[in-house]
């Protein structure tokens, strides 16, 4: 069996093109499989499916996590699949082997309160802080990407009827602002972002000190500086106000197929973790409230 793991990986190196991290993790699984395999005198033409499902049922009672298990599958399939290819084995033992359900891991988020003392924290006493509050409210007021927001352009947000235009890779969307993001913003036009700007014709929206287009690291930085002072020690990224956006609304009663559209999802199963989310919000307040719960 030994031998046929060599061939295997030269193939992945060769034909395949894989990168060493991906061999690496085939040779480590193939390996242990094999080990597994020859403890219990297993040759390659007597291998089964029960005999691969019995080896992932010891990798679980091994308390190897979900993730590694279905690692570990894809790695079992593509190296039987081979063997089949090359005439080694009559047939494929792994053909109906399936991975481990792997539960998504569910985006952390900003309570309201915390959303408040959040956006409370720039000041309105210079160009810098007058621009923080905007960014920060309108990306909470929105949901848009954090790409999305730095590459706003000046034309595509309309103060006087409240909504901004943004253009994602796969359509155009218009998105409703509430009173409090439209005031920030039109704070910042009037009295910051023709002070901060260094070229006359810059189109771009929120620019940095240097009077240029801002970076993802460079708006990252701000959000967790402000989440610092605020006191907040959740582990902040700069998506963090994105899920929030969507797990507000949901949990005030918007439909997922308005979340969905204002998000951008292609695929409403995307936006239904909100409504997950919102469920379990729900269940914890009622375990905390309800008398007999």
């Amino acid at each position: 069996m030994r031998e046929t793991v060599s061939k295997f990986l030269d193939y992945l190196k060769t034909e395949k093109g894989s990168s060493q991290n991906t061999i690496a993790s085939y040779e480590r699984d193939v390996n242990n499989l094999i080990n597994y395999l020859e403890s219990n005198s297993l040759t390659i033409g007597k291998i089964t499916n029960t005999n691969l499902n019995s080896y992932l049922i010891n990798l679980e009672k091994m308390g190897r996590a979900p993730s590694t298990i279905s690692r570990n599958v894809a790695s079992i399939h593509s190296y039987f699949r081979y063997l089949y290819k090359n005439d080694m084995i009559k047939q494929d033992p792994s053909s109906n082997l399936l991975s481990p359900k792997i539960e998504k891991k569910l985006p952390e988020v900003l309570t309201m309160e915390e959303v408040d003392i959040l956006l409370s924290q720039p000041s309105d006493n210079d160009c810098k802080g007058i621009r923080d509050k905007a960014m920060l409210e309108v990306l909470y007021a929105t949901g848009i990407r954090v790409s999305e927001l730095i590459n706003l352009k000046k034309d595509d947000i309309n103060i006087n009827l409240g909504y901004i235009k943004c253009n994602d890779k796969k359509k155009e969307r218009i998105i409703p602002m509430g009173q409090v993001s439209k005031d920030a913003l039109s704070n910042y036009l009037d009295h910051a972002r023709e002070i901060m700007i260094k070229d006359p014709g810059e189109d771009i929206l929120f620019v940095s000190c240097l009077g240029h287009k801002m970076s993802r690291q460079g708006f990252w930085k701000i959000v967790k500086s402000y989440a610092n002072k605020a006191g907040i020690y959740k582990k902040i990224t700069p998506h963090i106000l994105r899920h929030s956006f969507a797990t507000h609304l949901v949990e005030n009663g918007a439909d997922l197929r308005s979340v969905q559209e204002m998000l951008g999802h292609s695929d409403i199963s995307t936006t239904q973790i909100y409504a997950k989310m919102s469920n379990n919000r729900l269940k914890e307040v009622y375990s905390k409230a309800h008398p007999r719960a």
